[in-house]
């Protein structure tokens, strides 16, 4: 029977059924799919920083670890580098620290973010306690980070020797140097998304200009003076130069060298406690100022 015929045999007053559906996926559920869509191009339209982060890591690989990698290869060659991952481990270390030190400061931004810093600010404490508290919180968690990966060092070479009780030290004056820095950007960005893409951004390029992979000699000279100028190579150095295992660690072709001279283990911690020191003065004065 054909939807005439159904429509002249209907009663009077009484409309005749509605036909089948019109073929095809409704409008309405295609609505969600393309305002999410365009919520993320907005975003990506308004946040050229996120594109750009995007951009960094493929570059480093290219440019920095290629580069650094080629130029150090006879340096590597002389230091008779056997175990490549000894001369990795210090550096691996190192990176262990970052993300739980970085994670204090993205907690503060978090704490702003959910009212739970007005509970800190109107607490009987003062502000430069709760910012020294927070940053010896972190740099306690990223000593102990980097103490879970003294314990499996010896995959690398690495020998079982008191020396390791200075050289968790220096990882703890590290940590504390990442997490200082983190409070510091945190009492200064108050976006969680900004601060994030801001930590990353930075992080990444501080271990990969510190001659954590590769010897911070015999580079060319626009990246030689990168490495030169980059903190973090000296904290590197530090932990190689005091790690006990191969040779390769305190080889004369491996070690920091700036012009003629080998910048003693002392004054590279000393550089790393300025800046610390400076990082913790000033958070805590953005801090104290917080409303």
């Amino acid at each position: 029977m054909s939807r005439l015929d159904t429509a002249l045999d209907a009663p009077p007053g009484k409309a005749a059924p509605p036909g089948p559906p019109p073929a095809g996926p409704p409008r309405h559920t295609l609505r969600p799919y393309t305002l999410l869509w365009r919520r993320e191009m907005t975003r990506l339209r308004h946040n050229p920083v996120r594109l750009a982060m995007g951009l960094v890591t493929p570059l480093l690989f290219l440019v920095v670890l290629g580069t650094g990698l080629d130029a150090a290869s006879s340096s590597l060659g002389k230091a008779q580098l056997n175990d490549y991952r000894a001369y990795l481990f210090p550096g691996t270390l190192v990176m262990s620290v970052q993300a739980p030190a970085i994670a204090v400061g993205i907690s503060l931004v978090w704490d702003r973010r959910l009212g739970m810093l007005r509970q800190m600010l109107v607490s009987p404490f003062p502000r430069s306690s709760i910012v020294l508290g927070l940053a010896l919180g972190g740099a306690t968690t990223g000593a102990v980070y980097g103490l879970m990966l003294l314990s499996v060092g010896g995959i690398a070479s690495i020998r079982y020797t008191p020396m390791l009780l200075v050289v968790l030290v220096e990882v703890l004056l590290i940590s504390l140097m990442f997490t200082a820095l983190g409070l510091l950007a945190a009492v200064t960005i108050r976006q969680v998304d900004t601060f994030q893409i801001v930590v990353n951004l930075s992080m990444m390029p501080l271990m990969f200009f510190s001659g954590a992979m590769f010897p911070p000699n015999g580079l060319p000279g626009w990246l030689d003076t990168v490495v030169k100028l980059n903190p973090l190579t000296y904290g590197v150095d530090a932990v190689r130069r005091t790690l006990p295992g191969p040779d390769v660690l305190t080889s004369e072709q491996t070690r920091l060298l700036l012009g003629e001279w080998h910048p003693p283990v002392v004054a590279e911690l000393g550089l790393l406690a300025a800046i610390t020191a400076a990082a913790l003065g000033l958070a805590t004065y953005r801090f104290s100022r917080t409303q």
